[in-house]
């Protein structure tokens, strides 16, 4: 027979006072000698903190009381604040936002990389700091997140259909959204309208457990007055399907492009399923500058586009660029910063691992008649060697733009071999940017640095870094 296991009051820290912002977007505190991250609270705050998990090296907490509030708070405009996971800062000032983003990148560099670099440029702050990103997705779910007061006073059989955002860290809980800032409208609008449809007509809301239900996801788009819509179903009913792209088509006309995918799978992927184009054009077009790019329904494009025209900028200064550069972008994606630049280099060649992108990418060179790119589909680690160096031409200048978790060590050594003049590196992680740097650090000296805010409201910071051979 099983012992029960005995319930422990849970530990109760008081008047701990807020240390710092730090990884995911939580604070932290200390204790003892014990790190304490706290989610939803500002540096400064003094507050009684509840510990909901004990880890080896750090615990867990939540804020149950405040003592002091931090002058670095400010009212958050979001109602879904603190439960939502999708914008933890927004209570903090911005100008406390761009601190310690600014502060991530001198951490990574000296506490990580034990890097050696001149002062690091003041942070670029994000010209909006709401309604700033051109993509979204929302996710339709029969376990809707409840509330501590929904739990104590419905009825078991409450309504539990959802349309919104995934609870931070819970797989199967989505969070009802009726008011979003990150997106203009009219995404809440059809949000909105959307799940009135849906529950007016019974359709099932998917269930996440037991893998089922008529509705699946809804993507929203954006690019000036394009406007994308991808509805992703759960079942293969034509009767549904039929009748909510026949909503979305009748009821919001400013949709320019609406397309429908059919996912029976049991993960949310549609990079490999078919996008199926109910009505309007096959995809929108976003603008830099006087440069085009096609964005179709699985086509990647930089989620704050007005920044990202300004980091390209940056990048195209940094690279120092003549016109008589052989120029390799590396992690090219759709080719944006590649075909950002080609007009200031004598060629660029782009590497990309997914093969949907690299033909986006070639595209984006035809449309606005650049005919300097060249682009390869391929895993990094085997496309860039001495052979493909050989053969497109020993690159004068590097950029690269890895993922999160950076280049892998054999990218970073055929860069070294490769010895450019000049390496432009782009990251979304200071970490691990700061880690390849010190790989380069005996042959490549800093020159520059420059912190971009893209994502306001979450820890998330963007780093360009200049290289120079020593």
């Amino acid at each position: 027979m099983m012992r029960k296991r005995e319930k422990t009051e849970p530990l109760i820290l008081n008047d701990l006072e807020i240390l710092d912002a730090g990884a995911e977007g939580n604070a932290i505190a200390r204790y003892n000698d014990m790190v304490i991250f706290v989610p939803f609270v500002v540096p400064g705050d003094v507050c009684d903190v509840r510990i909901v998990s004990k880890k080896r090296r750090f615990y867990e907490g939540r804020a149950i009381k405040f003592t002091k509030y931090s002058d670095k708070r400010t009212t958050p405009l979001c109602s879904h604040f603190g439960i939502c996971g999708g914008c933890r800062w927004q209570n903090m000032n911005y100008t406390e936002q761009l601190f310690y983003k600014q502060k991530q990148v001198n951490d990574s560099f000296s506490r990580i990389g034990h890097l050696e670099y001149p002062e690091i440029m003041p942070i670029l702050p994000s010209a909006d700091i709401y309604y700033y990103r051109n993509k979204l997705e929302y996710t339709f779910s029969a376990l809707r997140w409840l509330t501590a007061d929904e739990i104590d006073t419905q009825p078991e059989d409450i309504n539990r259909d959802a349309l919104g955002f995934h609870i931070p860290g819970m797989f199967d809980k989505v969070l009802d959204i009726d008011k979003c800032y990150l997106q203009p409208e009219p995404t809440n609008i059809i949000r909105n309208g959307l799940r009135v449809f849906a529950k007016s007509k019974g359709y099932a809301f998917y269930n996440i457990r037991k893998f089922e239900g008529d509705l699946r996801n809804i993507i929203i788009r954006n690019a000036g007055n394009n406007l994308m819509a991808i509805m992703v179903f759960g079942t293969d009913n034509s009767e549904v399907i039929d009748e909510v792209m026949k909503y979305l088509s009748d009821t919001f006309p400013q949709i320019t492009s609406l397309y429908y995918v059919v996912n029976l799978k049991h993960n949310d992927t549609i990079n490999d399923l078919e996008t199926v184009l109910y009505r309007g054009d096959p995809y929108i077009t976003g603008i830099m500058e006087d440069l085009k790019f096609r964005i179709g329904p699985l086509s990647f494009y930089q989620t704050n586009a007005r920044q990202a025209e300004q980091m390209y900028k940056l990048v195209r200064e940094f690279a120092g660029l003549t016109g008589k550069e052989v120029v390799y972008d590396l992690y090219t994606g759709t080719g944006t910063i590649a075909n950002f630049i080609a007009r200031n280099a004598s060629k660029v060649i782009g590497v990309e691992y997914v093969e949907a992108a690299v033909a986006d990418a070639k595209v984006n060179s035809e449309i606005n008649n650049i005919t300097n790119t060249e682009f390869f589909a391929g895993d990094m680690v085997k496309v860039l060697n001495e052979e493909f160096i050989s053969l497109h031409g020993r690159p004068d200048i590097i950029i690269t733009d890895p993922p999160r978790a950076g280049m892998h060590e054999k990218v970073v050594l055929t860069m070294l071999n490769a010895a450019p003049q000049r390496i432009v590196y782009v990251s979304c992680n200071p970490a691990t940017q700061a880690r390849d740097i010190a790989l380069l650090a005996d042959a490549y000296k800093i020159v520059k640095t420059q912190p971009i805010d893209m994502f306001p409201h979450t820890h998330h910071v963007e780093n360009i870094c200049l290289l120079e051979r020593k």
